[in-house]
């Protein structure tokens, strides 16, 4: 990748890495239907007068039907997936199979995206990583019941809305300002979430530390987050954009067990291995081989190579 997209992948990993802590404090004071409307609604104030200025929003036109479907896929189902999950397990864990989206990746682009179709290597890199997958749940969950198996499989299900989301961008979505995307879908989201958030609604103001939980979720791990990745989707693909999610895992393990005394286990770490080496190997690139050099003729100038094509810039 070059060097802006690692730029825009490290940054990645903070802003994806911190909401699983963010939405365990939530958590202790209102409902998943509640934090996840907050933090739409905060991403709409914030980027929606920033967004009419650059005048983004005319850019959605003939695009409102990949705008709605991007807006279940990546914002209302996953988060609220992952919201829900949270109650029965640890951030630590949510983070850690939130991991394997490259390999659900993978597993799409066998039937949707024949840029990023699988090999045999990137098969294999299937397999170790569900055993990874299989692992972490296996060894972190063996003695625990049903509700928290119910809890990684709401995560696991949110991972796959966010590869059939990230597959979405690239094909039809990559020329649209990531501004206008980001209003579009926090947009969305937010009218499909308001009825359920009014009703789940808490009867007191919460107190400051669920406040500012929220805060974070919606100035941070959305507005923020989403800009960056649907330009970093756009900038390296949605195969090594997916690499955020199991570099981010690791802010979140960390600050879970920093900050929450969430346990870490030498099993976790080994599933979480196999995971990350699983995903590196269902998205990695083969190397191109190397042209063979032609002589021109003395006294005949090389023919201009052409220009290399680009993904139009999604920032204005």
């Amino acid at each position: 990748m070059k060097r802006q997209a690692w730029v825009l992948l490290a940054a990645m990993s903070v802003l994806w890495g911190i909401p699983y802590l963010f939405i365990k404090i939530a958590l202790t004071e209102l409902s998943p239907p509640v934090v996840v409307l907050g933090r739409t609604l905060i991403a709409v104030a914030v980027l929606l007068p920033l967004a009419y200025r650059r005048g983004a929003l005319a850019a959605l036109h003939g695009k409102w039907a990949a705008i709605g479907a991007l807006s279940l896929l990546h914002v209302v189902a996953p988060q609220l997936l992952i919201t829900y999950g949270e109650i029965h397990i640890s951030s630590s864990l949510t983070a850690l199979l939130l991991a394997s989206q490259p390999l659900l990746i993978a597993v799409l682009a066998l039937r949707f995206d024949a840029s990023e179709r699988a090999g045999a290597r990137k098969l294999s890199g299937l397999f170790v990583g569900l055993v990874g997958v299989a692992a972490v749940v296996g060894f972190d969950l063996g003695g625990g019941d049903r509700l928290e198996l119910v809890g990684a499989g709401l995560v696991l299900l949110a991972g796959a809305s966010y590869a059939g989301a990230t597959t979405l961008v690239k094909k039809q979505l990559s020329d649209v300002p990531p501004l206008g995307v980001v209003v579009g879908t926090t947009g969305i989201a937010s009218v499909l979430l308001l009825p359920a958030g009014l009703l789940a609604a808490p009867e007191t103001l919460p107190g400051l530390d669920a406040s500012a939980a929220v805060l974070a979720l919606g100035l941070l791990s959305t507005a923020l987050a989403f800009l960056v990745y649907y330009k970093l989707i756009a900038l390296a693909g949605a195969g090594s954009a997916a690499l955020v999610s199991y570099t981010s895992p690791a802010v979140a393990v960390g600050l879970g067990v920093l900050l929450l005394a969430e346990p870490l286990t030498p099993a976790t770490v080994l599933g979480f291995v196999l995971i990350l080496l699983g995903s590196w190997l269902a998205t990695r690139k083969p190397t191109p081989k190397a042209q063979p050099t032609t002589t021109e003729p003395a006294g005949t100038a090389p023919e201009p190579a052409p220009t290399a094509q680009r993904l139009p810039a999604l920032t204005r």
